[in-house]
């Protein structure tokens, strides 16, 4: 029996970001899949995993994946990586989650970055992300607590959260290694590859009509 629905953000409630890091290799002469090779090589202590703990500052972050990339032979300032985080919303989602908070429990567990590294028009998408993350019962972020996914802790801690079993929850993300450890420890979990796809699934998986 499902009680509860959490969900990743970025690349759910947004189109993934990883054709945008590809267009950006192609137009800079950069092997493609290198950006994506670089955030998942020494996940837990690389650049990337300490800047969405905030072991690192906006500043921190510029340097330390630039030293990464160019230890490969390229160089990628991290600022330019954090430019290209934007994705498109999936209007289709956000109604997913309007309707589904009416019968379940939601959480949102995001890997994100600083508040104070948006700026501009990466800012006002801010303000418009944090309108969607206050639909959630509940909201983890690696940024304030200082523990990223994969890490299990924060599956659980979402669960405390809620006050729910992991059997009972359904678990979305884009990333196959953020949903090993939730269907390690019982939930039900969805792959995002794109909007319809991922509805699709969350209405086999609740019982509960999407669209």
């Amino acid at each position: 029996m499902i009680e509860a629905v959490i969900w990743d953000f970025g690349g759910v409630f947004t189109t993934s970001p990883f054709h945008a890091f590809e267009r950006y290799e192609r137009e800079k002469g950069i092997p493609v899949g290198l950006i994506r090779k670089i955030n998942s090589t020494n996940h837990e202590n690389n650049a990337w995993a300490k800047f969405e703990r905030s072991h690192l500052d906006l500043d921190g972050f510029d340097l330390a994946f630039a030293a990464e990339a160019m230890a490969l032979g390229h160089h990628i300032p991290g600022r330019d990586v954090v430019a290209l985080l934007a994705g498109d919303f999936r209007p289709e989602m956000i109604e997913a989650l309007r309707r589904l908070k009416t019968r379940f429990k939601t959480g949102c567990i995001t890997n994100n970055m600083p508040s104070n590294a948006a700026s501009g028009d990466t800012a006002d998408r801010s303000l418009y992300a944090r309108e969607i993350m206050e639909l959630f019962d509940e909201l983890i972020e690696s940024s304030k607590i200082g523990i990223r996914k994969p890490d299990p802790r924060i599956y659980l801690m979402m669960c405390d959260k809620l006050g729910v079993r992991p059997e009972a929850c359904v678990y979305l993300d884009d990333l196959g290694v953020n949903l090993k450890p939730a269907r390690a420890m019982g939930m039900a979990t969805i792959k995002v590859e794109n909007g319809p796809q991922a509805i699709a699934e969350l209405e086999a998986t609740t019982g509960i009509k999407l669209i």
